[in-house]
């Protein structure tokens, strides 16, 4: 079994744990609905029959009472009909827009549990697909099923009866080419579910075209890639159409086949039946029910055969939720957690790579509790995977980092990452007020706590001088604010946490200078009795630095203090010296 060519058991398997799951709860509902979807189907074949007496017994001794009754008799059936498929339908989507909200929380839910392993080879974009696309189809191709099962099943069966008791002969005449169609439908839905993975997974490649797109507009604009941008998605769009295509193909070619097939029942009707009119007998009225309900039954015979393709359809985006939920976090808290207490960050012959990708090559160091500890490097060292094993967002492949003695896999994990604050480079801000963005650092925090980190991190310099101060909105992704003050609100965020271990990605590397003497004053009072650790990308911000940790290719091979370092004339000061010329980039 593929991926993209499931088996049925493995539909049936599926489908199983959707209704145990997230259906089974709306029964009560779904039964209400099923009664009136029968109620709706019935209508058909009574109306069919009312066919007959409108033919042989009204209209053929030009009753005028009788027109009038028979006609107010086929009037109430259809009113009836439209009172029940309203009220079923609304029943249906309702519980439809139910499961999917509940799915799509769900899968949300699970997403938020997997490690950074995940992210790396997902992109936001075809998540945003699962999340949304995926659910979406499902819903609609659910709806359209249950609605088929129930109304026009019974649709079928009444107008059967009809078309049987009125001539069983006509009845297997107009029948006689079903048999026919099941080879067919079975290619038909093996290229309808093998297409619609297929495109599922091109819409959430389009999907990921435009996060990234809309992410890096800055640099779409500033390098003039917009029209290398309109070709890919145009090449990308065309490719998912290409796609799209063959599956509605596949799909539309059940209803062409039923059309097919009709023809030559209605021929064989036509042909018996109008000889049995000429030869007396059958009456008009017989052969006119008979032919209404054979010309009714196509339409739900039609739905029904093509509820195999829709099946297929909604079973390649229900395996695409369910392959997501499957997925696993490989970052798991430990049975018997160990507690965690301050003190200082070891890292003993610690090795880690990414894939084949070597990145940590026996790396060992030590961040002494309270002081501040630099990570210096050319780009490639391995300082910011350091930051990803404290924060046990990966883990090492060999050794141990240990926060005061224990071990990181050891810790609890909640526990573990409360007693850390990280700021970087790229602060993850939210489309939400100033306030709401500070109090992500502690959700409990009183007005007066968040006020207090707001000023230490000279975030009510520039927050008082807005028209809605601390409540103003910062925009998608902090679009609403400057670098630097997009830094200051995330050392606000940390001071408010006021966790014992602080990482910085060095936060003012892109700063401009009134910018940088804001943040860089606001990080002096927060990493204050921490234990920091600070990534180096200009090597004159860490000059006060406790100790200097450099780097290479996943290994230390200098420590020391400024002075020292620049004495002992190494790599690091060979480093400096080359950065103070303007020769060397940022690390």
């Amino acid at each position: 079994m593929t991926s993209s060519d499931p088996s049925s058991r493995h539909i049936l398997h599926l489908l199983g744990r959707l209704w145990r799951e997230h259906v089974r709860q709306h029964l009560p509902k779904m039964i209400v609905a099923l009664v009136l979807m029968s109620i709706a189907g019935g209508t058909l074949g009574l109306a069919a029959w009312m066919i007959q007496p409108l033919f042989d017994l009204v209209l053929s001794s030009d009753s005028q009472g009788g027109v009038g009754w028979v006609a107010m008799v086929i009037a109430a059936i259809f009113v009836v009909r439209a009172v029940t498929g309203y009220g079923h339908r609304l029943i249906i989507v309702s519980i439809g827009l139910k499961v999917v909200t509940e799915l799509q929380t769900r899968i949300v839910k699970h997403l938020l549990t997997l490690d950074m392993s995940f992210y790396h080879d997902h992109a936001p974009g075809s998540l945003i697909e699962r999340v949304r696309g995926d659910t979406g189809a499902l819903q609609n191709v659910a709806s359209n099923v249950v609605m088929s099962i129930g109304r026009d099943a019974v649709s079928l069966v009444s107008l059967l009866a009809v078309m049987f008791v009125n001539d069983w002969r006509w009845s297997l005449l107009a029948l006689v080419g079903v048999p026919i169609l099941v080879l067919p439908l079975f290619i038909v839905q093996r290229l309808v579910r093998r297409f619609s993975y297929d495109a599922r997974a091109a819409a959430a490649d389009l999907s990921t075209q435009l996060d990234e797109m809309f992410h890096g507009i800055q640099s779409v604009k500033v390098n003039r890639l917009e029209d290398l941008q309109e070709r890919t998605w145009t090449s990308r769009v065309a490719n998912a159409l290409r796609i799209q295509m063959r599956a509605q193909r596949a799909a539309a070619g059940t209803p062409a086949m039923v059309d097919l097939i009709s023809a030559i029942g209605f021929l064989a009707v036509i042909w018996v039946g109008g000889r049995d009119i000429i030869d007396g007998t059958k009456s008009v009225g017989e052969f006119m029910s008979f032919f209404t309900a054979l010309a009714l039954v196509l339409d739900p015979l039609r739905r029904l055969f093509s509820l195999t393709a829709q099946l297929q359809a909604g079973a390649a985006s229900l395996e695409r939720i369910y392959e997501l939920l499957e997925m696993q976090p490989k970052i798991l808290p430990p049975a018997s957690p160990r507690p965690i207490e301050p003190g200082p960050i070891v890292f003993d012959d610690v090795s880690f790579a990414y894939g084949q990708m070597p990145v940590l090559r026996g790396l060992s160091f030590t961040a002494e509790e309270g002081r501040t500890t630099a990570l210096v490097g050319p780009s490639g060292a391995g300082k910011t995977t350091v930051f990803g094993l404290v924060t046990r967002l990966i883990d090492p492949a060999s050794g141990r980092v240990t926060i005061g003695g224990t071990a990181t896999t050891e810790a609890d994990l909640d526990r573990l990452r409360d007693t850390i604050a990280v700021v970087g480079q790229d602060t993850a801000l939210f489309d939400d007020t100033i306030t709401a963005n500070i109090r992500l650092g502690k959700l409990g925090a009183t007005e007066a706590e968040l006020r207090d980190a707001a000023e230490a991190a000279s975030v009510l310099e520039f927050a008082d001088r807005l028209p809605d101060g601390l409540n103003t909105r910062v925009g998608p992704r902090g679009s609403g604010l400057s670098g630097g003050q997009r830094q200051r609100v995330a050392i606000a965020r940390a001071m408010l946490r006021d966790a014992p271990i602080l990482l910085m990605d060095e936060p003012t590397s892109a700063l401009d200078a009134e910018s940088e003497r804001y943040v860089q004053e606001a990080l002096a009072r927060l990493s204050t009795g921490r234990t920091t650790l600070v990534i180096a990308h200009r090597l004159s911000t860490i000059r006060d630095a406790d100790k200097i940790v450099v780097m290479e290719q996943g290994r230390v091979i200098e420590e020391g203090d400024h002075a020292g370092l620049m004495a002992a004339d190494g790599a690091y000061a060979r480093l400096s010296r080359l950065q103070s010329a303007g020769v060397a980039p940022d690390l």
